[in-house]
């Protein structure tokens, strides 16, 4: 079945956006996302009103759409009436929504040691102990190349750091790479011996999907016996946590991470159990006896 022709408009949307260098994957949410516009509107997008456009947030917040996704959908809407249609005005009612942030949760080392060795083969084994031994996000250790690791090539094997190409907002970084790691990469190299991608997929031309890595993860975890809910990016908010626990800086911790901004990192302060702990109360400080019977009032 032949696909169904783009229309000029969708078009001009995709090369305004691939002028500026997004991601196909936002490419294809913004798309999705003025597609659902047209349909709530029954008409073309770009006749739309602002009050049409105020009518479709309300709409979202009474069908108890998320606040991420509503505003993933304000982002998508006003690249479309701003840069698409040079209709600025059209957008001003859109407000976006506050997100909840939730303290993510956090494996002990215990666990994470547990996860690992329970991971389903060698393959899967290295792919999540690059999730916690680096800090990587799940689309990073998919898309990971054997060029990437210190020694594929001449003069790189005194480089203990890992290149992490094009992650999220398309930047290049080097996050560190242990010993250990770098070993059981190696031995996941020698046994598969895999050509371009780290990790392949079930197609070898492909990398792994994030996909295959979440089922990994809960087929470990099963194993493992460990009840929290757990997931790829698990093992990156508690490689985050750890560091912040040993004392690291949280500016080094967020150029690892590559957060772009530092309130970002700062999240982990509220699941770094051992860093609240070991800080000493001003209250300590004071040389009063409290606890000696005072005379009474």
């Amino acid at each position: 079945m032949p696909d169904k022709p783009i229309s000029p408009l969708r078009q001009r949307m995709i090369d305004d956006m691939t002028a500026r260098r997004f991601s196909e994957a936002t490419r294809k949410d913004y798309v999705r996302h003025v597609r659902t516009f047209a349909a709530f509107l029954g008409r073309s997008p770009d006749t739309a009103t602002s009050d049409d456009l105020r009518r479709f947030q309300l709409h979202m917040a009474q069908q108890q759409v998320s606040p991420w996704s509503i505003n993933a959908a304000i982002a998508a809407l006003r690249f479309f009436f701003t840069v698409t249609l040079e209709r600025p005005d059209r957008v001003r009612p859109l407000r976006l929504v506050n997100e909840p942030r939730k303290a993510p949760i956090v494996l002990s080392q215990e666990e994470v040691a547990r996860l690992l060795e329970a991971a389903p083969g060698l393959k899967y084994k290295a792919a999540l102990s690059v999730a916690y031994g680096a800090g990587l996000r799940v689309s990073e250790v998919a898309n990971l190349k054997v060029s990437d690791i210190p020694g594929s090539s001449p003069g790189t094997s005194e480089r203990m750091t890992l290149r992490v190409e094009q992650g999220k907002g398309q930047r290049d970084r080097y996050v560190m790479l242990s010993p250990q790691l770098l070993e059981l990469l190696r031995d996941w190299w020698r046994a598969a011996r895999p050509q371009v991608w780290l990790f392949p997929g079930q197609n070898p031309v492909n990398p792994m999907t994030p996909r295959q890595l979440n089922r990994a993860v809960t087929a470990a975890k099963d194993l493992a016996g460990i009840a929290k809910r757990v997931s790829p990016h698990t093992l990156r908010h508690s490689f985050a946590t750890h560091l912040l626990e040993q004392g690291v800086d949280i500016r080094v911790i967020q150029v690892l991470l590559g957060h772009a901004k530092l309130e970002t990192t700062a999240l982990y302060t509220r699941v770094a159990v051992n860093t609240v702990r070991d800080i000493k109360s001003p209250l300590e400080r004071l040389g009063v006896n409290l606890t000696s019977r005072s005379p009474p009032a």
